[in-house]
């Protein structure tokens, strides 16, 4: 039975593995970069170890120390969270090498899932549906632009171990491969060290849909149906909403059939999220899955009453799923608002500095996901991402008036946010309609 936790992260995530723990009754273990030794995270930890310097590759991806101070706390289980080592296949090896319990997929999942093209291939082979694309991947652009004109143009390039946006370009015409497959090959090198491309064909105005799946120990594999996550930038998401506004109960039953077969055939442990594109005839293509819990979990929860982090916690220990094995109805309708530390208005410019005021909005139905409070030092080292607000309501129609009016209320000061740039896209017809695809954000700018 796990007994102690090391969080092997920071932020809000962090904060929302401790107190998961604390509801399981688990003691935390918290680690911390010298620019984050004031953080919330390791002042509610039950126990803190420094490790290292703030730049991530000396503190946050550094897998000795990390384990290190697991060891000399008497951690007996590590919670990556997301980002980081969370789908670092090394880590996941290291963590059952040492004694600890990985609090997640194992390796050999992570690293089948990470290699996008083994994946397309992986789920292709399990009977799920997978946007045309290439069957290898490579760093020859000769070869990757021959697989481009056999699936047809307009094409996606994508990195072969990507995430998070990087490595990934539209071709629309022949005459711009060459340039943007050698920018994405740049690009996957500095982000992933391996530079290695596929292509697949462009769905345009396609929706962003993915299947939250959890799996336990005994085989048993359960999905709690859909998000929508659309509204992205750079294929960076910013606001995530659940159910899926396009969704009917034929789609939801197929989609959702699809993730858990997909999960089966690998024999997933843990939670995660199988990504798919949907497009406008409501055909859906497997793109990705992420072997770990989500930035946008929250909407799940708050339509389906099951606290995630803690069924993920319950799986590594070996328990078996506490969620019933039969279809998961949904509740109201949820909206996740990603509030970054962020210049809308000089191209989304990172913006670190103190805050000198700061009070999250309340009243029934929001919930804020934050580790920032007045007199918070927002680091340059990491992530931007300052809060998740989210909002629940009996219809999607109020779920968005609430969400406005807790972003009209949510006071930061000191720093530029994206708050403003989050109230113009909700007060956008397109979205209000529910018609914002992933070029939404796109036309918008325009």
């Amino acid at each position: 039975m796990i007994q102690k936790v090391l969080i092997a992260n920071r932020g809000e995530i962090a904060l929302r593995v401790i107190r998961a723990c604390r509801e399981l009754g688990l003691r935390t273990v918290a680690v911390y970069s010298d620019a984050d030794r004031e953080s919330l995270h390791v002042r509610f930890a039950d126990e803190e170890v420094c490790i290292g310097p703030g730049p991530a590759r000396e503190s946050y991806l550094n897998i000795p120390r990390i384990i290190a101070a697991a060891e000399i706390t008497g951690a007996d289980a590590i919670h990556p969270g997301y980002g980081f080592l969370a789908e670092n296949a090394e880590f996941a090896e290291i963590c059952e090498h040492s004694g600890l319990v990985f609090v997640g997929p194992t390796a050999e999942q992570i690293r089948l899932m990470g290699d996008k093209v083994g994946a397309r291939r992986s789920l292709r082979e399990a009977g799920v549906p997978v946007i045309p694309g290439s069957d290898e991947a490579t760093v020859e652009e000769g070869a990757a632009k021959a697989s481009a004109h056999e699936i047809g143009f307009p094409v996606m390039i994508k990195a072969a171990a990507g995430g998070g946006g990087k490595g990934m370009r539209k071709v629309r015409d022949p005459g711009e491969f060459e340039r943007a497959f050698l920018t994405a090959r740049a690009e996957a090198e500095a982000a992933f060290g391996d530079g290695r491309l596929y292509t697949e064909r462009l769905i345009e105005r396609a929706r962003h849909v993915e299947i939250q799946v959890l799996g336990d120990c005994r085989g048993c594999v359960v999905h709690l149906n859909e998000r929508d996550c659309s509204v992205q930038r750079r294929h960076q998401k910013l606001i995530e909403e659940a159910p899926s506004p396009i969704m009917t109960p034929k789609l939801r039953r197929d989609m959702g059939a699809a993730a858990v077969a997909g999960a089966q055939a690998i024999g997933y442990r843990g939670a995660g999220t199988l990504e798919f594109l949907v497009d406008r005839d409501l055909r859906y293509y497997f793109m990705e899955m992420n072997t770990r819990i989500q930035v946008e979990h929250p909407v799940t929860e708050m339509c389906t009453g099951f606290d995630l982090v803690k069924e993920q916690i319950r799986i590594a220990g070996g328990e078996p799923l506490s969620i019933p094995d039969r279809e998961i109805a949904l509740r109201g309708h949820a909206i996740e608002c990603r509030v970054n530390a962020e210049n809308p208005d000089e191209n989304f410019r990172p913006c670190p500095g103190t805050i000198t005021a700061f009070h999250p909005p309340g009243g029934p139905g929001v919930r804020v996901d934050t580790h920032v409070y007045a007199g918070y030092t927002v680091p340059a080292y990491y992530d931007s991402l300052l809060a998740k607000l989210i909002v629940h309501a009996n219809t999607r129609a109020e779920a968005v008036s609430r969400a406005i009016l807790a972003l009209e209320m949510f006071v930061i000061e000191g720093i530029h946010t994206t708050i403003p740039f989050l109230l113009r896209v909700l007060q956008h017809p397109d979205f209000q309609r529910g018609d914002a695809d992933i070029d939404f954000l796109e036309r918008l700018a325009a």
